[in-house]
């Protein structure tokens, strides 16, 4: 008879009945991995401390993630201070890479598919994944692996914000040429090359080549050469998609203290649609949004919901477009205080939002990113125009977390797609949770 040991009282945790971990060691993995250490450095740290030889840093790193999956994690997704409803949200794509992803091998899903994935079923199919290793050997196949597909690649959001445990992925329709080309248009040279800082003198000289550039010198030359030829649109959106070919990387929204409350992954080009799949599956639209392609982003997801807009009034500017609140924001002499932001109305409106009471929603974007409007009339989109969001814009919590998830690109990029999706979103949770008691502490 075949028998288990999985006595957790024994500070120990079974992966296969050959490789068990001390559940001390699965900690220091856990809180390795939040100091941005791969479990290979760590396991080559232990190996030199101790004088051992360990099993491949492989089996040892895939019984960490079957610890994970079966720890009673909540996967919250909450501020403690903002609540399961923040009125103000941060948004931003974080640039993640998989090289094993081929977007191009998806298969086209059903006719009447609209969209609508369970997030439960989706995500207990990758913990079971991740539980299933233990039971089979590496060199067999496994049963339970989770593949990328337009039909079953649900996005993460707390059960407390989100409308129901059906959550929109729309990434099939950006393969309709028309659609893909009107979401990319928000890039911009300026957006590109904020990119283009960020990748090795390598990847420089294959876009070089891919653009008919020169290719010798230095990589501050070949940036600038790179950005000379960022003048044409065409030329933007290709390099746009030859840097983020092997995914679209990840859509996150964040309140302002910089704690996660959406995780998507894309698997093709971040665009606003996977922003508006996110918020179209809150259960309480936020009353600002900061995104960098604000405009974009209002009229994309109004356009979903053409009979009850959510970007509202003024398809989510501040004020209406007249020439005179145009000429004052030009000028700098335009303020739009929305008091409710601080203090809250005395009767909810219709539809108004849980902690502010108001129903109005507002798509802004930071000084930073001003660069990006293309409308005159964006400029009635600054968030520097509201006395209230201030401190919001001054916060370095959102900065710090996608500073924080950067440092981790050079471990998770190179896992499977179920792999990834899995340890971010467990880092992410972790990170929120410690993030929160700081903020308890202090």
């Amino acid at each position: 008879m075949d028998y288990r040991y999985q006595e957790w009282r024994d500070g120990l945790h079974n992966f296969n009945d050959h490789v068990i971990l001390t559940l001390e060691l699965c900690l220091y993995m856990r809180h390795g991995l939040q100091c941005h250490m791969s479990v290979s450095r760590m396991i080559s740290s232990l190996e030199s401390f101790r004088g051992q030889r360990f099993p491949a840093v492989s089996i040892i790193f895939q019984a960490y993630c079957h610890f994970e999956a079966l720890t009673d994690t909540e996967y919250s997704y909450t501020c403690y201070s903002c609540g399961f409803f923040p009125p103000v949200v941060i948004m931003d794509i974080h640039r993640s890479r998989i090289s094993k992803l081929e977007v191009s091998e998806l298969k086209t899903p059903p006719e009447h598919f609209d969209g609508q994935h369970n997030a439960e079923v989706f995500w207990d199919s990758v913990q079971l994944e991740m539980i299933s290793r233990g039971f089979f050997p590496t060199c067999s196949k496994n049963p339970f692996e989770v593949h990328p597909c337009y039909t079953h690649w649900a996005p993460w959001i707390g059960k407390e914000t989100r409308k129901s445990d059906g959550l929109l992925n729309t990434e099939f329709k950006k393969m309709l040429a028309s659609e893909t080309e009107g979401e990319v248009s928000s890039v911009t040279a300026d957006r590109l090359c904020e990119e283009l800082l960020k990748q090795n003198e390598a990847t420089l000289q294959t876009l070089c080549k891919k653009c008919g550039v020169n290719t010798s010198g230095s990589r501050t030359d070949l940036i600038i050469r790179l950005m000379e030829k960022l003048t044409d649109q065409q030329t933007c959106v290709d390099v746009y998609k030859s840097i983020c070919s092997a995914s679209g990387g990840w859509s996150v929204v964040a309140c302002p203290h910089g704690i996660v409350y959406s995780l998507k992954f894309n698997l093709h080009i971040g665009t606003p649609r996977d922003f508006a799949d996110l918020l179209l599956s809150w259960k309480h639209f936020p009353n600002v949004c900061l995104y960098d392609s604000a405009c974009a982003l209002a009229t994309h997801t109004n356009s979903r919901v053409p009979h009850n807009p959510p970007f509202y009034p003024h398809d989510g500017k501040l004020v209406a477009p007249t020439q005179e609140n145009l000429a004052q924001a030009v000028c700098r002499k335009l303020k739009v205080p929305l008091l409710w932001l601080k203090e809250n109305h005395e009767h909810l409106q219709q539809n108004g939002h849980p902690v502010t009471g108001s129903s109005h929603h507002y798509a802004l974007y930071n000084k930073l990113h001003e660069i990006n409007a293309k409308d005159p009339d964006d400029v009635l989109r600054g968030a520097d125009l509201v006395p209230e969001l201030q401190d919001a814009l001054k916060s370095k919590g959102v900065k710090l977390l996608f500073a924080d998830m950067r440092k981790n690109n050079y471990f998770l990029n190179s896992m499977s797609a179920s792999t990834h999706v899995f340890l971010m979103r467990n880092l992410i949770e972790h990170r929120n949770t410690f993030c929160n008691q700081k903020r308890l502490d202090n």
